[in-house]
């Protein structure tokens, strides 16, 4: 397990992605895309799910974590950055429930896949979720579903020591969580078809035209989602923003592998995992925001 910062002063924060990253992300926006290919280069990839995700894992360049650490020779490539780490306070009940529960229900980024019994101690169908905020929904959505694991992952460290905290207020033993990049982690630790379901709730919606090509959900991103996913497993997605679930809809419309009805009887009534309300839907509500939920179950 990798040690603990003593203080807060040693995390990441948008200071120190601004002052080591300003010049190569303003490069990268300056990089014109050629046609046919997504925002992060890759090609439209053809072939099965799988040969799919596949391709745009080895085609793409990675989108690094400020928390990673490269040893090689050459310097990290990034790939186009879908988050900003942005500068908000750590309260010393964040950070004491971070360094104390991390080491517990956290669970280091390594570039090896992950043993969902070995991890939770069972065997249960595992729901990855990208991107928790300050973990209110995922920690409502683990306790209500006792019978399912979930891998929660997220790079905000106060977030994350939310999370933490609210595992232990409720006694919750199938939540674990990743801080690191979303998309290395389901990349280089997620087995291809062992996920039952993805959520990714209101992710950034990157309101300005120029900078869309940063939003997460791509379609090849998203093929790398359903690729994780097993035969009858579901996405959901969840936006306040009508672009962007136009956006999403339309991505989710490309890919042949994904139908709007389930395929199958799930193994718990627990799933599809039902979606509480979220202080982002609340906030896009009182400014007047319409909530769209997207729904898609996975073909053999």
């Amino acid at each position: 397990m990798t040690s603990m910062p003593a203080d807060s002063s040693s995390l990441p924060s948008s200071a120190d992605f601004s002052r080591t990253d300003a010049a190569q992300q303003a490069a990268s926006d300056a990089v014109p895309q050629s046609a046919g290919a997504d925002a992060q280069g890759a090609a439209e990839p053809t072939g099965s799910v799988e040969d799919a995700a596949r391709q745009a894992a080895t085609t793409r360049a990675p989108s690094i974590s400020p928390n990673s650490k490269d040893t090689g020779s050459e310097p990290p490539r990034r790939g186009i950055r879908t988050y900003v780490l942005r500068r908000s306070h750590f309260s010393a009940a964040q950070r004491d429930a971070w360094e104390r529960l991390m080491p517990v229900f956290g669970l280091p980024f390594a570039a090896r896949t992950l043993d969902y019994p070995q991890v939770f101690g069972r065997s249960a169908p595992v729901v990855l979720e990208i991107g928790f905020g300050m973990g209110d929904t995922t920690a409502e959505i683990a306790a209500a579903a006792p019978d399912v694991d979930f891998i929660a992952i997220d790079v905000h460290t106060p977030g994350v020591g939310a999370l933490l905290k609210l595992v232990e207020q409720l006694g919750l033993t199938n939540l674990r969580v990743i801080e690191h990049d979303a998309q290395q982690v389901l990349r280089q630790m997620i087995a291809p078809g062992s996920l039952t379901g993805i959520h990714v709730f209101f992710p950034d919606p990157w309101p300005k035209a120029r900078h869309h090509k940063r939003r997460l959900i791509q379609t090849p991103f998203v093929r790398e989602l359903v690729a994780a996913l097993r035969p009858g497993g579901y996405i959901h997605l969840a936006t306040d923003w009508q672009d962007y679930a136009d956006q999403m809809a339309e991505v989710l419309a490309e890919i042949p592998a994904l139908v709007a009805e389930p395929v199958r009887p799930f193994e718990t009534t627990s799933l599809p995992c039902p979606r509480p309300s979220t202080r982002f839907e609340r906030r896009g509500e009182r400014l007047g925001h319409g909530i769209t939920d997207l729904v898609r179950y996975r073909v053999g």
